[in-house]
């Protein structure tokens, strides 16, 4: 698989999201293109509210397809800050474009989480069989 499909430069959970640092102890939050193309068509977004606090492991919105709604799983515990309101109008950019436009929401870390505990592109790869 190409460098584009799963990029080098974000950490991975085994659930299927992926995490990019956006800087002073903030991540950005997203699914990944293998997530996405499981999906299907994606219709509909649900997001965590600005404020709300996650742990790692929690449901913590929806993905729905034209196939079926899936929960977004917190690959990170932490307060959310920022979510991408553009998904609201335009839900397909999840498929589009899954790392970029298409990503989610971001998450100032707990005091001491990180992102070491994540998988590195190769070994996320390596779970998908």
């Amino acid at each position: 698989m190409s460098d584009a499909t799963y990029p080098e430069n974000l950490r991975y959970s085994t659930d299927h999201e992926w995490v990019s640092e956006a800087g002073e102890g903030t991540v950005r939050v997203g699914i990944t293109h293998y997530a996405q193309e499981a999906l299907g068509d994606v219709v509909y977004v649900s997001l965590p509210a600005v404020g709300d606090t996650i742990e790692p492991g929690d449901a913590c919105g929806e993905v729905e397809s034209t196939k079926t709604v899936n929960d977004l799983y917190a690959p990170l515990g932490g307060t959310v800050t920022a979510v991408n309101d553009a998904l609201e109008a335009s839900p397909e950019l999840v498929n589009s474009d899954p790392y970029e436009q298409g990503w989610m929401y971001e998450v100032k870390l707990a005091d001491g989480s990180d992102t070491s505990s994540l998988l590195d592109a190769a070994d996320y790869q390596a779970t998908l069989g």
